[in-house]
């Protein structure tokens, strides 16, 4: 990297502490002065004359950018195991360039690999059929060779998450706050283990930035920007995850939901896009169809029976009653119904029965047809 292009990313590194940034109008106020560098030299008064924006707007840009000092930024962003990228460097995702608003910033702890990604999102109090039902998206399109991407968020997100590493692929997680302050608290350990699978976690707030409720917005416009596709799975009207699926929307990309019970509030969200034209989402399938047919080479296009078996983490995470059941119908091809599975086993009714949702609420088991399967 020249000395010039090295001055211009630390400029906007510095730049990228502006608080409440949006990074659009700041892109136009770089090209109305030749770069992040050169509009960090001008005054207040004529950024405000010359610029369009507010002189209190301009007044706080210095003042927030006055005294960074970006080159301990990076320095703290290398003893993290962080890379510092902006489109200056060869390592910005190819995807994330192209929408309208890119990050000034982007700040990543493990690997981007150039591969096809597709975002699950829902919403933070999901039910059980969405737990499930995010986890098999995400088994299914790790098995495929797709990158998860979310929020790491309670709830769909933590189920995409946790399901794409449990099943040996690759998720990325774009978080609403700096890497060095991971929300929520208790995913920490679900965000190592990202890393250790080949995953990313990706942020374009500096390193120190508190988990602040207008940056989770914000962020979402990076997991729809990462992503070839959206896959709403629950959410009311005011979820995030749509505001994600409308992100998906502007940036020119596929947005697919899961329908869901009529009578369910969390349905309400994903079946809206049904109705209005989204591509209808029951397996990894429906979301790999949605692609550009370039980013199709090297895919492993499986249906869910081609998924992996259930690591025995998985399995050790189930009681001794489930796990027994799961077996009983893992060894059947074609499954067991309930009858079956409390014939085959002689168990009584109430104990298959609570084996069996047990197994489903942990996405190990699916129904179809009256029938019980793998999911995995």
């Amino acid at each position: 990297m020249s000395a010039k292009t090295e001055t211009e990313k630390l400029a906007r590194v510095r730049l990228n502490f502006f608080a409440c940034h949006k990074s659009d109008w700041l892109l136009r106020l770089m090209d109305l002065y030749g770069g992040a560098a050169e509009l960090l030299k001008r005054p207040a008064a004529e950024i405000a004359a010359e610029g369009g924006v507010m002189s209190e707007t301009a007044e706080r840009l210095a003042a927030q950018t006055r005294d960074v000092d970006p080159e301990k930024e990076l320095l703290a962003a290398e003893k993290a195991g962080a890379a510092v990228l902006t489109v200056l460097d060869e390592g910005y995702p190819e995807l994330l360039k192209k929408i309208y608003d890119p990050p000034l910033v982007l700040y990543v702890r493990g690997g981007l690999k150039p591969v096809p990604a597709a975002a699950i999102v829902g919403t933070r109090k999901a039910t059980p059929y969405g737990l499930r039902t995010a986890a098999r998206l995400a088994r299914e399109l790790a098995a495929s060779g797709v990158a998860v991407v979310s929020g790491l968020a309670r709830g769909v997100d933590t189920a995409a998450h946790q399901a794409a590493v449990e099943a040996g692929g690759v998720t990325w997680a774009a978080l609403g706050s700096g890497l060095n302050d991971i929300y929520p608290w208790e995913n920490k350990k679900l965000a190592e283990k990202i890393i250790e699978k080949g995953g990313a976690l990706i942020s374009e707030f500096p390193m120190d930035k508190g988990p602040f409720p207008a940056n989770f917005p914000r962020r979402n416009r990076i997991i729809s920007g990462l992503s070839l596709a959206t896959v709403v799975v629950e959410g009311g009207f005011e979820s995030g995850a749509l505001i994600t699926a409308k992100f998906a929307l502007d940036q020119g990309r596929e947005v697919l939901a899961v329908p869901g019970p009529v009578d369910s509030a969390m349905s309400r969200g994903p079946n809206h896009f049904i109705k209005n034209g989204a591509y209808l989402a029951e397996n990894a399938g429906d979301i790999v169809a949605c692609f550009p047919p370039e980013y199709l080479f090297g895919l492993k296009l499986c249906g869910p029976e081609a998924v992996k078996s259930p690591s025995e983490a998985v399995l050790r995470a189930v009681s001794p009653d489930a796990l027994e059941a799961y077996r009983a119908i893992a060894a059947e091809e074609g499954g067991l119904s309930a009858d079956e599975l409390t014939s085959k086993l002689a168990w009584p009714v109430q104990r298959a029965a609570a084996a069996l949702f047990e197994l489903e609420t942990s996405s190990l088991l699916v129904s179809r047809g009256g029938r019980y399967c793998r999911a995995l």
